[in-house]
């Protein structure tokens, strides 16, 4: 990728689901610094480690399933559905996916929501005039964390991270 950048045929060089130990570890022999780390990222999944990680190097982190990717199969939670997120929505007179999408850009991530249905569709662009105030953005932080994405492939003897604990900085 760095030779292509080079060459002007990429802009960035963008890397997905890499963790804080990943990013550290690319950072160390990476000529060109990547521009973007692609993680599930929703008030289920704070990647609080990765999120302040990121900041402190520049990578922009964008969000993929910010919705928590509800009414799949390998769910066994639905974030649109945490009281926490209820309430606030409830007391902004949102709907929750509203919530949760202005929390990512709140945290200064940028979001890649996806639905088929037309009028979520107009709820989730309606994001951009308002912001949850800080006593309720603090509530989020009380939502338990679930990971979507596992990683669980990933591990194997010939990997460098032979546990999901490595591969994840501790964050199972």
């Amino acid at each position: 990728m760095e030779k292509l950048y080079d060459a002007g045929n990429a802009r960035a060089i963008g890397v997905s689901n890499f963790s804080t130990k990943r990013l550290g570890d690319l950072l160390v022999v990476a000529r060109v610094r990547p521009a973007v780390n692609q993680v599930e990222c929703h008030p289920g999944w704070q990647h609080t480690k990765l999120h302040n990680f990121c900041q402190s190097t520049g990578i922009h982190l964008s969000a993929y399933s910010p919705l928590g990717s509800p009414g799949t199969p390998w769910m066994n939670s639905n974030v649109l559905e945490e009281p926490v997120i209820t309430l606030i929505a409830n007391k902004l007179g949102k709907t929750p996916a509203q919530v949760a999408l202005c929390w990512n850009i709140q945290m200064g991530h940028s979001i890649l929501p996806k639905s088929l249905n037309e009028e979520r569709i107009k709820q989730n662009l309606d994001v951009h005039d308002w912001s949850i105030p800080d006593d309720l953005l603090a509530m989020l932080t009380e939502i338990k964390q679930v990971r979507l994405f596992r990683g669980d492939f990933t591990i194997n003897p010939q990997s460098v991270y032979k546990t999901l604990e490595e591969l994840w900085d501790g964050e199972v």
